[in-house]
């Protein structure tokens, strides 16, 4: 086994410890203080800072010293998790955090390690529009903070925390590309759809019950949003339902739907809206097959186009295929 060590700054380091842990191939974390500069008075002394030091501007970062199996697991793919866990674009604030403490930071060993990190930075600002603003630095010191900060989640389950587990859970299902997909003008929907099709994908409005010949469909193939062809669901995840509407488990990516608040009609629903078209698809709810997850997404088949299995391919979807 090769261990390697990298430092990795965040935001509040609590949370970076925490996530990063529960990566597969990290085998040991340390929170402490990088880059700052606080003189001693003496050169036989050791530096220190304190935590009270690093909130008045001593110049350090709060960073997370990560010790991982480098046969187990790569130093991109340990940059790549920690990107899940950072606002890339974010100068000096992660979360309800800011001040120069909490910048983000890839702090290295070695030249070897520093070139990775400048590849993956590069590589990192593909997904964002606004610079990329990570400092990618060797490493001038590391002062690891103080005891009670150590593993402090593990230690206060209920603590502050600004990563946001769930969301990342989410973007490591991403399987759809969004950049292959553009949502048309309304003139051109206008003539693309049926008038059924714009009042609900545009409208909000919704089919009548049993009217869709995708709700009892058991044809295998995946169901692509009508207006602008993004995959959205797979006929392995759809279920029978007796409300009338085609139902699915859960979306092939969650990343493709949009969930908002929906009190009209004097309820309080969940309303699903796709990601690239903004159509107005159904809604979602929590009364689905255990077994499936629970989740019952209620679509109206006017927002959606059915692409059969032997089709997909030679439509462009047989990267989908794995789904189906």
């Amino acid at each position: 086994m090769i261990q390697e060590t990298i430092y990795l700054a965040g935001g509040c380091f609590w949370g970076t410890e925490h996530y990063m842990k529960t990566v597969a191939g990290v085998l040991s974390t340390r929170v402490g203080y990088a880059l700052g500069k606080k003189e001693t008075g003496n050169p036989q002394l050791p530096e220190t800072v304190t935590y009270e030091e690093v909130c008045n501007h001593s110049g350090h970062a709060e960073t997370v010293e990560v010790v991982f199996d480098a046969d187990a697991i790569s130093l991109h793919e340990i940059l790549r998790e920690y990107a899940y866990t950072i606002d890339p674009t974010s100068l000096g604030r992660q979360g309800m955090d800011f001040g120069i403490q909490y910048r983000t930071g890839i702090y290295s060993l070695t030249e070897a390690q520093r070139q990775t990190a400048s590849d993956f930075l590069a590589e990192l600002q593909q997904e964002y529009d606004r610079p990329i603003v990570v400092e990618n630095l060797p490493l001038l010191q590391f002062i690891p903070a103080e005891e009670y900060h150590q593993d402090y989640l593990e230690k206060n389950p209920n603590g502050y925390c600004h990563i946001d587990f769930a969301a990342i859970a989410r973007k490591k299902q991403r399987v759809v590309d969004e950049k292959k997909y553009r949502k048309p003008s309304k003139a051109e929907l206008q003539a693309a759809l049926t008038p059924l099709q714009y009042a609900v994908t545009q409208q909000n409005a919704t089919e009548p019950p049993l009217s869709s010949a995708y709700w009892n469909s058991k044809q295998a193939g995946i169901y692509v949003d009508i207006t602008t062809g993004e995959p959205l669901f797979s006929s392995r995840d759809k279920f029978p339902s007796a409300c009338g509407w085609p139902a699915f488990a859960k979306p092939i990516d969650p990343n493709t739907l949009r969930e908002f608040d929906d009190l009209s009609f004097n309820m309080i629903r969940t309303e699903v809206r796709s990601r690239v078209g903004n159509a107005h698809l159904g809604h979602v709810f929590d009364d689905g097959p255990a077994e499936l997850g629970g989740l019952r997404y209620c679509i109206n088949g006017a927002a959606l186009r059915f692409i059969p299995k032997e089709n997909m391919e030679a439509e462009g979807y047989g990267a989908f295929l794995q789904f189906v």
